[in-house]
């Protein structure tokens, strides 16, 4: 479907996008750390005050998948989106009262840290702790990246393979350097203005989707079922997993897996060592959980306002995924007579999707980056200068990025949900199990904590490819193939208690003295993980 940009709305764009990437690159420019110092690079001194530290976890948290991926599910499947959308706000509160202070207390850079502050000799650990990191956000940057070049063609009018392609490039670049000249402040930074522009741009469209239908929900709605083509059944629960072997479980387990594995992404969790005491933490967590809640209505609204005015067919032929929705949405609310004002709304919320995409891989990569330079390479060496790691962080955001973009380029034209799958799978399925037993099982062992991370990674990766994304439906990965042996959207039915299972057969397996002693050695430090007692520096 040509969405029927005109040539002043594509030029208002191109123009959008250029000022967006100028700015932005100024920020890293002139907030990036100026000295050699670790703490400024990997938290920015914890200098962010709480209402801006919770906006740059609510810019990290929102990435373009959420948006134009869950805007998608509501235009096409109604009330289950809705549902998806609620998952992604309930995710962030689990991390907010469970997880956020004991991680900013036993943590100081990475998640790493966070594993290892109770088993001090544990290199084996920050090298599982940084590949398990590697494979969860690998794939969302792959995503985001490579559903820039569609994003940028559909905005702007091309469908060049090459154009594209450029665009990739050209976007992977700029992540690479918010990474590697921006650290943790400049990054954050950018995730501030990310979320302030996002919500801006998405509460006046919201507003004026509202005013089409008379500030009346319930006439949205049922112009939004009307509009689907399924009548009431858009307003049910049920759409999005039809046909499946049991979609009654096929839902539940694909929204514990997003609850879990939200909350536990480590480009989200590294955030939390930004604070510099719980107090900070707690009060950041509740901006960014009240962001969160407020982008969840705004998309909603759009989302059904999409499937109103322009119908659930349109949405599905512009993009099977329905990723175009926000964008038609945004248009359509504007009705047939466009304002200068409403064409200059509509290059803010290109504008704003375009720096989502910036900063939440921007994000990811430093979150990489970090985890390669500090939990891998600094491990090595008893007393690495804080230069050379600084330089090493540095050096990592390129080699995670440079292959990041060429991936993206092969993938570009496939279905990228089970990219967007595995991510969240990974986090609930390993990295969440690892937290949860690792802050507040005493006996938990060194050996427990490696069978969580590995078995539960290897219990995703072997589960993924038989699962109906892969294939075996015409919106899977490989349409025209068919080897779909465990016919459910996500893993999680399976691998997630794998990973809470391999957790305590490890630790079991360890052996009642081994367990015993971690008991103690855990005591030792519980006063720190759980209290914030004091904040040790290692």
């Amino acid at each position: 479907m040509n969405p029927g940009f005109d040539g002043d709305t594509q030029a208002m764009a191109l123009v959008g996008f250029s000022a967006v990437a100028t700015i932005t690159l100024l920020l890293c420019v002139m907030t990036g750390p100026d000295r050699d110092d670790l703490d400024e690079f990997y938290t920015g001194y914890s200098s962010l005050s709480p209402m801006r530290n919770g906006l740059a976890i609510a810019g990290d948290y929102i990435s373009a998948a959420t948006v134009l991926g869950t805007g998608g599910v509501i235009a096409l499947f109604g009330y289950d989106g809705i549902v998806l959308a609620l998952s992604t706000a309930l995710s962030l509160m689990l991390l907010m009262f469970l997880l956020a202070e004991p991680l900013r207390n036993a943590g100081r850079f990475t998640m790493g840290d966070a594993l290892t502050r109770r088993m001090p000799q544990g290199r084996g650990i920050r090298i599982a702790a940084s590949a398990v990191t590697l494979a969860a956000l690998l794939p969302l940057m792959l995503v985001q990246l490579a559903g820039t070049g569609q994003l940028m063609g559909f905005i702007l009018g091309f469908s060049g393979e090459s154009l594209q392609t450029g665009c990739i490039i050209g976007v992977g670049a700029l992540m690479i350097s918010y990474a590697a000249i921006g650290g943790m402040k400049g990054t954050a930074l950018i995730q501030i203005l990310k979320i302030v522009l996002l919500l801006g741009s998405g509460i006046v469209v919201a507003a004026l989707v509202l005013h089409r239908f008379d500030w009346n929900p319930g006439a949205l709605f049922d112009a939004a079922a009307a509009g689907s083509g399924v009548g009431d059944a858009f307003l049910a629960s049920g759409l999005q997993f039809e046909g499946g072997v049991s979609p009654g479980w096929d839902m539940i387990t694909s929204h514990l897996t997003v609850v879990l594995g939200g909350a536990c992404l480590p480009h989200v969790t590294m955030r939390m060592y930004t604070a510099s005491n719980a107090r900070q933490v707690r009060r950041s967590m509740s901006w960014a959980v009240s962001s969160v809640s407020l982008f969840v209505l705004v998309i909603t609204v759009i989302g059904f306002g999409a499937t109103a005015l322009v119908g659930r067919a349109a949405i599905a032929q512009a993009d099977p995924r329905g990723n175009t929705a926000y964008m038609l949405g945004s248009q359509a609310s504007f009705g047939t007579e466009v304002s200068a004002a409403e064409t200059f709304l509509f290059t803010t919320v290109t504008a704003a999707i375009f720096l989502t995409v910036l900063a939440s891989v921007a994000g990811m990569i430093l979150a990489c980056a970090n985890s390669l330079a500090h939990d891998v390479f600094a491990a090595r060496v008893e007393e690495m200068s804080p230069r050379r790691e600084m330089l090493l962080a540095r050096l990592s955001a390129l080699a995670v990025g440079v292959p990041a973009i060429l991936l993206a380029t092969l993938v570009q034209h496939h279905s990228l949900q089970p990219l967007v799958t595995l991510s969240f799978c990974l986090g609930a399925s390993a990295i969440a199990p690892a937290l949860v037993y690792s802050l507040f099982w005493r006996r938990y062992t060194r050996t427990g904590l490696l069978a969580t991370l590995i078995g539960g990674s290897l219990s995703v990766l072997l589960l993924m490819p038989g699962t109906n994304l892969v294939s075996g439906s015409p919106v899977s990965a490989f349409p025209d193939a068919d080897f779909n042996w465990f016919p459910f959207t996500t893993t999680g039915l399976l691998s997630i208690p794998l990973g809470f299972l391999c957790g305590w057969l490890g630790t079991v397996a360890s052996g009642r003295a081994r367990a015993e002693e971690q008991r103690r050695e855990y005591e030792e430090v519980e006063g720190w993980i759980l209290a914030g007692a004091t904040r040790r520096r290692t």
